[in-house]
């Protein structure tokens, strides 16, 4: 074990699908920095600050998460979940690379899926980065119900004041602030402050730097509603359905602007070769690892599976898996191109 990266054999891992899983997720990081540099040299350096700005906020959050007590966090926050040794693994095996791959990755997913759509160009930030947020949602939380049952992390479930309420194995808290709120708010900063011109060096640097440092302390607004129910003796109840109340929100704000988009028929930006590959394989990978764990998903006693993993919510995984679906149809079907559109364009 290394303080700052250790390399485990991919065949002696603990499931066979988290190498598999690696090779998605950091595949698509780099893909997504391979499109990054070829729109900033195209003049837009949106898509790489989009690139950069969620590892910056990685690098504010997770520490804190992993090591509480550095930062005298450990009363408030205290053990909160442990991931499993993955190939590369960095901070005393707590960091898998693949986490760090999957913040830009997922960023640039349901960033270009909304730009190409033309939501950004027609609807401002504002509602683009709601749309971006319902995205980034249903294509995370198909991996987050996921990950649980197939030994990718586990969540202390005994941790009463984070990771509770919960939806089966899942904390309610991350499935709203970090699968949904925090792409949005980091991509609403992103556009605002990065936007409006071509940049580069310093300039483009510290707009990256703010709003990967802002979005920390401006997703925790989100949770001041649920909040407001917790102290020394929680409402664990009133705090689901708050939680409940806001993940509602955002799939009827999300699923409203990109239906009403598509309805008007208004063309979209010119299809990229990543708004085109990327999410599709993502979507048919995800099936085929739900499809390999379904029988130990099926054959599960209190929720708790042969090997003792805890499963997720098959429910919302179902209707995540059609959100998704929908998008990608809305994206190659919904979407009509533009008069001047270039073939093949990227």
């Amino acid at each position: 074990m290394s303080p700052v990266v250790s390399v485990h054999n991919p065949f002696d891992l603990a499931s066979w699908t988290m190498p598999v899983l690696e090779v998605l997720i950091i595949g698509g990081a780099v893909f997504a920095l391979v499109h990054a540099i070829r729109r900033l040299r195209a003049g837009d350096p949106i898509n790489l600050a989009l690139w950069c700005a969620p590892l910056v906020y990685l690098f504010v959050t997770e520490p804190p998460l992993y090591f509480p007590e550095w930062f005298g966090l450990d009363e408030q926050f205290g053990f909160i979940f442990a991931h499993n040794i993955f190939t590369v693994q960095f901070m005393w095996d707590r960091l898998p690379l693949y986490i760090i791959a999957i913040y830009p990755a997922l960023t640039q997913l349901a960033y270009e899926i909304v730009r190409v759509l033309g939501i950004f160009r027609d609807r401002g930030a504002l509602v683009g980065s709601v749309a971006v947020a319902f995205v980034c949602h249903v294509f995370y939380e198909i991996f987050d119900q996921l990950g649980p049952q197939l030994k990718w992390w586990a969540w202390n479930d005994d941790n009463q004041d984070v990771n509770h309420p919960a939806l089966a194995s899942v904390p309610m808290n991350s499935m709203l602030l970090f699968a949904a709120v925090s792409f949005g708010v980091m991509t609403f900063l992103v556009v605002k402050l990065v936007g409006g011109g071509p940049r580069s060096g310093w300039s483009l640097t510290w707009r990256i730097v703010l709003a990967g440092v802002l979005a920390p302390p401006a997703m925790g607004l989100f949770g001041i509603p649920a909040g407001i129910f917790g102290g020394e003796t929680p409402n664990v109840t009133a705090q689901a359905w708050v939680i409940g109340v806001e993940l509602g929100l955002v799939w009827l704000a999300g699923a409203w602007i990109l239906a009403t988009h598509v309805r008007r028929g208004v063309a979209g930006e010119p299809m990229t070769l990543f708004a085109r590959i990327y999410p599709a394989i993502y979507l048919v990978v995800f099936a085929a690892l739900w499809l390999a764990a379904l029988p130990a998903f099926l054959d599960v006693d209190d929720g708790i599976t042969s090997d003792g993993t805890p499963i997720g919510s098959g429910l919302y995984t179902l209707a995540c898996f059609i959100g998704a679906a929908a998008i990608l149809a809305m994206l190659h079907t919904g979407r009509r191109a533009r008069v001047d559109e270039p073939v093949g364009a990227d």
